[in-house]
């Protein structure tokens, strides 16, 4: 008897043993089909000789259904997936399907269909039920007709039949739950879907006798079309044959005269083609410039380690000083080794870029891999790379997944981004997960950054990674100077309304004189971050958060930007019915519609989340901006970083401070390096740039050494204050949150949690809380948080494992987030 384990997509849930059939292959990698309780699901083999041990259950279950004839997902990237789930305390299934394609997963379903002994069962049900239910004799000759329905398309078949009684969704779903009690019908476990959801092309062929004499009478369109074909003896897509008239009915007359053949061809859905990578020529950097004496320096360090095993190793040069132009050659390197690459990015606005620099450097063997694919797109490039079409990918977080052979270089771009760790199980670190890979796969890894994270900087203080520095920018170009303005003088001058300060504005109007381009950040969108009732002191709050409501005034709304809430922007107050409502503070939108009026002729975007939904938008207005097509570009951090436009000679910085407010011990570190990183955006080019920051707290030490571009100031003071309060890097942390609709309940759930870990502790961690969280409503339930603090990173993990296995009722109102970024 062969055992084998499999990772099922339901969450929680661990490995799962089953048996496989004699005779039947499945091996580590491959898709199967099992049952789970009632249901049929897809999933995957991650041990393909599981031991008979203390975990395997009395009764098992055969494997129903092997879809994949060879392994589906590699062995490496399984291994990583394991490790992921077991570091981060997440199932299994849950990190495999982020490792999965599109698509890779079967739908799993419930059909109803009549019961077996349906004449006796209909016989019964006929006493059991009223006579006046035709929504019930309508479900059994739906399933009469068309035997066995999926479950959820059984109202809306239901619906298109009911003449003469009503069936709304909640009748229908009425009757069949009556109906299923009396056994007049059941439910059925089912897979739909394809194990191969490529795109078909529908091919005719010309077969041999079509280049022999006619032996037959052929009709002018029938000649026609044997015309056509000979001329294209590979073939052509059907849909070319009908524009010239000839149609499916011509074609299949030839193929039953033997005179043709149809084939169904994959077709590659190509983002670079449909314009959904955003991919510009505008947007690609020159390929290998000269190196600079640092880039050298750099060089002769790295690139000897490419094919030498595991090396992880941090480049820390300021912005600007040409750490894409290191990246491009050390891939060049890995090539000629024939080894792979892999390029994370930590946000999809990067990708357009860089893969526009890569494919012109590397050609048409460059893959990416981010959600801003369609799900086709995405499903055909995992593809290539799974066939080994590909030598280099770049993406996201998730393309640490990515199915790359024979991977030599493995690179993170400013890896101190918080982008990088999913804030959604599995609560995974793109960076560290990418380490793993590199170390498995005995790759260079290879950190970059201008303001690196004080965890990947101490690992490199401490020797555990290769420090490799490039202090200047390329032709010793100088940083940006950096202006402070204090807008609490400008406050009590001019009011506490003002957006732009007059430094700010005459220094855009001076900006596009010269003819110019300026950047401006402030990282909150919308149009105001809430609305006051001046008379009765409400604000507009979500129903569902305990969080305000933004303000969006181009589209007449309030919106939670955490549920996704929305209601239409009201002009009198709920609460008293007075007509005295003020917009309270700024967002991207209002900065936006200041910087026209301080600008009335200069040509304007906005860069978020709001104005960048569309696929591609973000690639496009980018584009734009390179060719000098917009002057202006305002919005959040997304313009803040990696971004290379010559001609921005200007940033400005709205609101500096807006994130040193929030209760995160590393409110400083983000601040220094949001405003270090938006600072880095000007004077890329021929002229000095200038960043004019705006600021309540001109003496705040993250904002001073921002402003002075002083990492290793900061690192030293930011490091010090971190030790003193024992908080990451010197410590770890597990962030443990229960929800529930009752506060109470929380809190009481939450205290038995705490002490089942405080009694596994054995001084080898602490636990602080339960306590409510700073966001202690979200979605409709409230939030009580515990933390685990200590330095046995295993022994925290192990607890956590043991004390929620112990509270199983649990398991669907907990959050458990490992090393997290987020303290809310």
């Amino acid at each position: 008897m062969r055992l084998v384990r499999v990772a099922v997509p339901v969450p929680g849930l661990g490995l799962l043993t089953y048996r496989l059939p004699d005779g039947v292959q499945a091996p580590r990698g491959t898709r199967v089909v099992v049952q789970v309780g009632p249901r049929k699901v897809t999933g995957l083999v991650t041990h393909d000789n599981a031991p008979l041990d203390d975990e395997t259950p009395a009764r098992l279950r055969d494997i129903l259904e092997v879809l994949d004839d060879v392994t589906f997902l590699p062995e490496e990237v399984v291994d990583l997936a394991l490790w992921v789930g077991d570091y981060y305390l997440a199932g299994p299934g849950e990190v495999i399907s982020s490792a999965m394609p599109p698509k890779g997963w079967l739908r799993s379903d419930m059909t109803l269909a009549l019961a077996d002994d349906a004449a006796d069962a209909e016989r019964h049900a006929a006493r059991e039920l009223p006579l006046d239910q035709p929504v019930d004799e309508a479900i059994l000759d739906l399933l009469r007709e068309k035997g066995p329905v999926v479950r959820r398309q059984v109202a809306r078949a239901v619906a298109t039949r009911a003449k003469g009684f009503d069936a709304t969704p909640e009748i229908i779903s009425r009757a069949v739950r009556r109906l299923l009690k009396a056994g007049t019908v059941r439910l059925q476990p089912v897979v739909t879907g394809k194990a191969d959801a490529s795109r078909k092309q529908r091919w005719i062929r010309p077969t041999a006798a079509a280049f022999e004499p006619a032996t037959a009478r052929l009709g002018a369109k029938q000649a026609a079309a044997i015309a056509v074909l000979v001329g294209t003896p590979e073939g052509m897509d059907a849909s070319v044959l009908r524009d010239q008239g000839i149609g499916s009915e011509v074609v299949r007359r030839l193929v039953a005269m033997g005179l043709a053949q149809v084939e169904w061809r994959a077709v590659a859905r190509d983002p670079f083609a449909s314009g959904s990578a955003g991919t510009s020529e505008v947007l690609a950097a020159p390929l290998f410039l000269p190196v600079t004496p640092e880039q050298a320096d750099a060089l002769a360090v790295l690139e000897p380690l490419i094919g030498q095993g595991f090396h992880p190793a941090l480049l820390h040069g300021v912005t600007g000083s040409g750490k894409t132009q290191v990246y491009l050659r050390l891939a060049r390197a890995a090539l000629t080794q024939e080894r792979g690459v892999l390029l994370l990015v930590p946000e999809i606005a990067l990708t357009s870029a860089v893969a526009s620099l890569f494919r012109r450097a590397f050609g048409e063997r460059v893959a990416i891999q981010h959600s801003g694919l369609s799900d086709g797109e995405r499903y055909d490039q995992w593809h290539r790379i799974r066939r080994g079409e590909v030598d280099i990918v770049i993406g996201t977080r998730s393309a640490v997944f990515a199915p790359l052979p024979r991977l030599g270089l493995v690179i993170v771009d400013e890896e101190h981004d918080t982008a990088y760790k999913q804030e959604e199980s599995p609560r995974y670190h793109g960076r560290d997960a990418a380490m793993v890979r590199a170390r498995d796969a005995g790759a260079l890894a290879l950190l970059g950054s201008a303001t690196p994270s004080l965890e990947t900087w101490r690992h490199a203080a401490e020797g555990r990674y290769r420090l490799v520095r490039m202090r200047e920018r390329v032709n010793n170009r100088p940083l940006a100077e950096v202006r402070t303005v204090d807008m609490r003088d400008v406050f009590a001058q001019d009011g506490p309304d003002v957006v732009l300060s007059p430094t700010l504005r005459d220094a855009l109007q001076a900006c596009l004189a010269r003819r110019e381009q300026a950047m401006v950040l402030l990282n909150r969108r919308g149009y105001a971050p809430s609305l006051l009732c001046r008379g009765c002191g409400n604000t507009a709050e979500c129903p569902n958060c305990a969080v305000t409501l933004t303000v969006h005034r181009r589209a007449a709304q309030v919106r939670c930007h955490y549920c996704g809430y929305a209601a239409p922007l009201p002009e009198a107050c709920p609460s008293c019915t007075g007509e005295f409502l003020e917009y309270t503070g700024i967002g991207t939108e209002r900065v936006e519609q200041e910087v026209h009026a301080a600008c009335p002729d200069a040509r304007i975007a906005r860069v978020d989340r709001d104005t960048m939904q569309r696929r591609g938008a973000i690639g496009a207005v980018l584009g734009r901006f390179a060719a000098r097509e917009i002057d202006i570009l305002v919005g959040t951090q997304m313009i803040a970083k990696g971004h290379d436009f010559p001609q921005v000679t200007l940033v400005g910085v709205v609101s500096a401070d807006i994130g040193l407010g929030v209760a995160d011990f590393r409110a400083a570190e983000r601040t220094f390096q949001l405003l270090t990183q938006v600072a880095g955006r000007a004077g890329r080019g021929d002229v000095r740039g200038e960043a004019i920051v705006q600021t309540l707290h001109p003496h705040h030490y993250a904002i001073g050494m921002a402003s002075r571009q002083a990492y290793d100031e900061f690192v030293e003071r930011e490091l010090e204050f971190r030790e003193r309060m024992r908080y990451p890097p010197w410590l770890s942390l597990i962030n443990i949150v229960v929800r529930h609709e009752s506060l109470a309940t929380a809190l009481r759930e939450a205290g038995v949690l705490a002490e089942r870990l405080r009694s596994l502790a054995a001084e080898r961690f602490g636990v602080l809380g339960p306590a409510p969280a700073p966001l202690g409503r979200l979605r409709g339930e409230s939030r009580v948080q515990l933390f685990l603090k200590g330095r046995d990173r295993a022994a925290m993990r192990q607890s956590t494992r043991q004390a929620l296995s112990a509270m199983p009722s649990l398991h669907k109102h907990v959050t458990v987030d490992v090393d997290p970024l987020s303290m809310l």
